[in-house]
């Protein structure tokens, strides 16, 4: 059975996601909507200019939404009234909290499903490290640290070239980009039971913060650390592969994630590593994980297989979100319900 997949939104990120539906045998992409006709028309697809006109024309079995928050209640409201059964919707979801509880809830009442397009999970450096820890490579895991830095968010043109609304979000660093080691923390150690954030904002051009540390709590006594800098880089031929580097120390050794996209290992009061992942030849985003990801939708929709991000689920991620930016304004650590 072929999908007949429709994609709304035609920004930087959305050839991603084309590029990856194009090269699974299962699906056709049938449509590509946006308020730039000119810019869908550029794809190569059938364009339209929104998802009505796509509706009006044509069935969908999978709607992929590639648009701001901003945007996301109506077009899942539109999707779900025209009993569209699959949709994938890229992060950050909604506005806010409140709003996107309303449309898990209306989803859910519809009986489609709908599932967060986070794929930093899917990275395959996530899945080699998840793997080890599995393995036992690292004995007890105590510690993760991230240190995000892609070098992007330096003068008056920070984002400007690729994803110029950057500059307006009033919630920058921890809403569009940390989110992402919110989901992939809770992925290898399990939802986080406290949070503590120290957050400031170094670029005066934008309105968000673009700086920070968040120190996570998690059970058996897991505490993972995202340092983040967008005006700082590492040592990566391409800055946007990994954004960073990372350690994960446990009792028995210890994993590092190179901005190549590398993972070693090295057994404790060892010198010697052994690399388990080489690094990324992929020349698109994130050792094609946009790709991986959307593999995983398609099992799950076709197939029944278990969809990691579905947003019930995801709903935590926001929930996290929301005591972090809580912990900065307080200056005091939030615990979470568990």
């Amino acid at each position: 059975m072929t999908l007949r997949v429709a994609t709304i939104g035609a920004g930087f990120f959305s050839q991603f996601h084309r590029g990856s539906w194009a090269r699974i045998d299962s699906v056709e992409l049938i449509a590509v909507a946006d308020q730039d006709i000119e810019l869908a028309r550029s794809t190569g697809f059938p364009a339209y200019t929104s998802l009505d006109d796509v509706l009006a024309d044509t069935t969908l079995d999978i709607l992929d939404i590639i648009l701001p928050p901003a945007a996301h209640a109506a077009t899942i409201r539109t999707a779900l009234a025209a009993g569209i059964r699959n949709i994938i919707c890229q992060k950050p979801f909604c506005t806010s909290l409140e709003e996107a509880r309303t449309i898990t809830s209306e989803a859910k009442a519809a009986g489609s499903t709908l599932i967060i397009h986070e794929n930093f999970r899917f990275q395959p450096w996530y899945r080699t490290i998840h793997t080890a820890i599995k393995d036992g490579k690292l004995g007890e895991v105590q510690q993760m640290t991230f240190r995000l830095r892609p070098g992007d968010g330096q003068g008056p043109r920070a984002y400007l070239d690729r994803q110029p609304y950057f500059q307006q979000m009033e919630r920058f660093l921890v809403h569009e980009t940390a989110v992402h080691w919110i989901d992939t923390f809770r992925y290898l150690f399990g939802n986080p039971l406290a949070v503590y954030a120290d957050l400031r904002q170094i670029n005066p051009v934008i309105s968000g913060e673009d700086a920070g540390v968040i120190l996570f709590d998690h059970p058996q006594g897991v505490c993972t650390i995202f340092d983040g800098n967008r005006h700082l880089d590492h040592a990566a031929d391409n800055h946007r592969r990994t954004m960073g580097e990372a350690l994960v120390e446990g009792t028995a050794g210890t994993l590092t994630l190179a901005g190549d996209g590398s993972v070693r290992h090295r057994a404790f009061s060892d010198i010697n590593e052994i690399e388990l992942l080489s690094p990324d030849t992929h020349d698109g985003f994130g050792g094609d994980c946009v790709h991986a990801f959307q593999l995983h939708a398609i099992n799950g929709f076709q197939n029944g297989g278990t969809l990691e991000t579905k947003v019930e689920d995801y709903l935590t991620v926001i929930e996290i979100e929301e005591a972090i930016y809580r912990s900065a304004d307080t200056s005091s650590k939030v615990a979470l319900l568990t």
